[in-house]
């Protein structure tokens, strides 16, 4: 009995001294590489946020339709997912998104594009009686007779009598408009091809994407990010769209009551400048305002457009898109100042009618790539933890 406890007691293993059980390892090659990697992609990352605003600007006929073509097919997947679930084969579902996208926006297109020309061309007809609608209240600030008496010369005199000197046929639809500016017509004929095969592979390259990452938690994410890419796209743009014809609508009938001439293109205007906030109705109050003036003899008549307009807007924007929107779809304020300054410093009208659905989208991936590893999410293992795992080992 002695001997076999003897035995037991020589092959008890020592005990590890407390200093190396609380010593963290000391950090592995692997690691050190990974936070060089990290940082490269951090100086990258900078480098590419200073450059990136003058290289989208510096190559706006490249980038802005393709990335107007983009937002335009996120917007379009739903529809072409409920066609592929009725079995309808991609090509063809594809085709028949784009054709009824083309038939809506040259049909809205052409109403406010055609009467738009001939009100343009009888602008400086109209510019005497736009003066005696206004002598009333110039009359209360005379100081800027003379500032109205020079810019209503510079117009006679300018852009827009030669504008009027060569005027030809008015287009009778939008294909009529783009096929008078060449350049025009590539830029939207490219548009077109990248949203048909956009939608066309959309199913295999969300596919391919998501069954590239590593993971399946990686792959979990990814799915997520796509879906709610295209869920608040689509869904903001469907949404501000039926508020907006909607508006429009209200606004031509309100037009059209009290005799207003072209009341579908005005109200097609006030729909189109709704896309951009808080920018687009203050503009869209100036035209009618403007119009009002051409049309009628009498100040407050001529004023009346304008007022409809504003009144319409302070209900749907205080009272009808919240109610619509609700808190899902809300957005900072602040960040649709900053996002319509940005694009449309960059691109102009066009930017700015793209400044929130890009928003959306860049808030929806920032916000699943999570903060502040943002290169842990796009390398998907992560740069920026990587090693934790060496000393949670050691730490067990």
């Amino acid at each position: 009995m002695r001997a076999e406890q003897s035995e037991r007691i020589e092959r008890r293993p020592e005990p590890v001294p407390l200093d190396r059980l609380r010593r963290p390892p000391e950090p592995t090659l692997e690691y050190q590489r990974n936070r060089l990697l990290a940082g490269l992609v951090l100086v990258a990352s900078i480098g590419l946020l200073l450059g990136l605003p003058f290289a989208l600007r510096a190559g706006a006929e490249f980038f802005l339709p393709v990335t107007a073509a983009m937002v335009i097919a996120i917007a379009l997947v739903p529809l072409l997912e409920w066609l592929e679930r009725r079995r309808v084969p991609s090509g063809l579902a594809a085709f028949l998104c784009l054709f009824v996208f083309l038939v809506i926006a040259n049909a809205a297109l052409a109403s406010i594009v055609v009467p738009a020309t001939e009100w343009f061309t009888a602008l400086p007809e109209r510019i005497p009686q736009i003066q005696a609608n206004l002598a009333p209240l110039i009359d209360f600030y005379s100081n800027l007779q003379k500032f109205v008496d020079d810019t209503v010369q510079m117009l006679a005199s300018g852009p827009v009598a030669a504008a009027q000197a060569s005027a030809v046929e008015a287009p009778s639809s939008i294909m009529d408009y783009v096929s008078s500016a060449p350049h025009a017509a590539i830029q939207v004929f490219f548009a077109i091809l990248v949203i048909y095969f956009f939608l066309c592979g959309w199913t295999r390259l969300r596919e391919r994407t998501i069954t590239s990452r590593g993971s399946f938690g990686g792959a979990l994410a990814t799915a997520r990010v796509i879906q709610n890419v295209v869920d608040s796209t689509s869904a903001y743009l469907g949404t501000i769209t039926l508020i907006n014809v909607t508006l429009g609508l209200l606004v031509a009938i309100a037009l059209w009551l009290i005799g207003m001439p072209s009341p579908l293109m005005w109200g097609g205007i006030v729909a189109l400048l709704n896309y951009v906030p808080y920018i687009g109705p203050l503009l869209a109050a100036i035209l009618l305002g403007l119009g009002g003036l051409m049309t009628f003899s009498d100040v407050w008549l001529a004023l009346l457009p304008a007022a409809i307009q504003i009144a319409l807007h302070v209900v749907e924007a205080n009272a009808v898109t919240p109610a619509i929107l609700g808190k899902r779809l809300t957005i900072n304020p602040l960040l649709i100042l900053l996002s319509l300054s940005f694009w449309g410093w960059v691109w102009g009208t066009p930017g700015a009618l793209l400044a929130v659905p890009l928003l959306i989208i860049i808030q929806t991936v920032a916000s699943a790539a999570g903060k502040p590893d943002i290169a842990g999410f796009l390398f998907e293992e992560g740069t920026l933890v990587a090693g934790h795992g060496e000393h949670e080992e050691a730490d067990e």
